[in-house]
């Protein structure tokens, strides 16, 4: 595949005359991957056909000089607001580095993408940066202060993808719901005030004769204090918005969400879980939590374990807290050891797994929408797709079988189903093949399903 420069697109390091290094500064094990893999890419040079190493992203943003200096064999260093200025980077000749204090960077509708996803999907991102005082977080640092997308922008990519065929827009962002204010509005025109709600009435409710194949728009990335009733009741009324909230909430102890300086107490968190059930029945919750902050009692993590089992979220990760330099946690005494920290992860990840097999189960004999994805990796005489609650990659997967009905049905990756789930495990789902609801972009010439009526 080429790009807009001419140049040849490959995964092949072996095959590669230059090597790109998009690097991850977050966390101790994303900044140790980085490195790990600058120094296998460097060995190209030595035995492939790698003559030009370009290294960029979040890590190089935080340590240039330090990255320069201690991997000669790069050739050229770029942080995570160069992002125009790869293509030169390859083409140079020269040893530089060039990285911005603030990063400025912000793509829009125009900017050259290569897809490196399946083309029934898209992630869309909306802003850049974040202006919050998180504690623990690096984040402001690497990608600079918030920086929004237009709206018009925004809708017209995803206009574009609905009409190429894509069924499932994931929006993200640092921070999804402090989305536009940064952007000038007219005060006198509240439609038009750039906010996620007016974005998602914009982008929700396409007339139908535009709306190509989009059918699930999914928030990653809200904040507890953010998520407003304006935003829930938009959700509801948009019947391509996603009954889905990814809203990292990273505990429950008032006194750890004081150290972290996440600006709320336990008390609001449940009132917002008890807000989106309201204005959104069956909506799926997905959020994150860190154990092992500085601070962390054994009385704090057993109140986190507690609202995990209480609340019944539909998905949970559960991060080690990674002390970061430059963060105001990292001042904070009270630490907890390593080896704790560990433990408490384990422990909450035990509690949610048997939480999630509950709300799996209580899926059984429902009819739901399917995206297919391709064939599954379990077994060649079975298909994978996901439904509405289930992020790509992160979530679960639900198993496709074929009922007695429908034998030679033929389904393809794109395609929009209904099924009835018969099974539930920890984190998928098993369920029987009903009907095709959307047939995949260009495809609906060699269907053997019945399309319902």
């Amino acid at each position: 595949m080429a790009d807009e420069s001419g140049h040849l697109i490959t995964d092949n390091p072996e095959a590669a005359d230059v090597i790109v290094v998009n690097t991850c500064g977050f966390i101790g094990a994303a900044k140790e991957e980085s490195v790990d893999t600058i120094l296998e890419m460097a060995e190209f040079k030595k035995t492939g056909r790698c003559r030009r190493l370009v290294v960029t992203g979040c890590l190089s943003q935080r340590y240039p000089e330090e990255i320069a200096r201690e991997i000669p064999e790069i050739d050229h260093i770029l942080g995570s607001g160069e992002v125009a200025k790869v293509a030169a980077a390859i083409r140079g000749s020269d040893h530089t580095v060039d990285v911005a204090p603030i990063p400025e960077y912000l793509y829009d509708h125009t900017t050259p993408r290569p897809a490196s996803q399946a083309n029934f999907f898209r992630y869309v991102k909306i802003a850049e940066g974040c202006d919050r005082p998180c504690g623990f977080c690096i984040i402001p640092k690497l990608r600079g202060p918030q920086r929004s997308r237009k709206m018009d922008s925004i809708a017209s990519e995803v206009e574009a993808l609905s009409q190429q065929g894509v069924v499932e827009i994931n929006l993200v962002a640092q921070d999804l719901t402090t989305y536009g204010t940064d952007l000038p509005f007219d005060v006198d025109r509240s439609s038009d005030r750039p906010s996620l709600s007016n974005l998602l009435r914009r982008i929700g409710k396409v007339p139908k004769d535009h709306a190509g194949f989009l059918r699930w728009i999914r928030l990653h990335y809200t904040y507890p204090t953010a998520t407003t009733d304006e935003l829930l009741q938009v959700m509801a009324e948009s019947p391509r918005v996603g009954r889905y909230i990814d809203c990292p909430l990273q505990h429950i102890d008032d006194n750890l969400l004081k150290l972290m300086r996440r600006g709320y107490t336990g008390k609001s968190v449940y009132a917002m879980i008890e807000r989106a059930r309201k204005h959104l029945p069956g909506v799926f919750l997905r959020t994150a939590f860190i154990v092992g902050h500085p601070g962390e009692t054994e009385q704090a993590f057993e109140r986190l374990c507690e609202f995990v089992t209480e609340s019944e979220l539909d998905h949970v990760g559960v991060f080690t807290y990674s002390q970061e330099e430059g963060t105001p946690s990292a001042e904070l005494e009270d630490l907890v050891p390593a080896k704790e920290a560990e433990r408490r992860r384990r422990e909450l990840l035990r509690i949610q797994r048997k939480v999630a097999k509950k709300k799996r189960k209580e899926l059984l004999g429902q009819r739901i929408e399917v995206l297919v994805e391709g064939p599954s990796e379990e077994s060649e005489f079975l298909l994978k797709g996901r439904h509405a609650g289930q992020a790509p990659e992160i979530d679960g997967h639900v198993y496709l079988t074929l009922g007695e009905s429908n034998p030679d049905v033929q389904l393809r990756p794109g395609d929009l189903i209904s099924a009835q789930v018969t099974r539930g495990a920890d984190y998928d789902l098993v369920a029987e093949v009903v009907a095709v609801l959307q047939p995949a972009f260009q495809k609906q010439q060699s269907r053997k399903l019945p399309v319902l009526g």
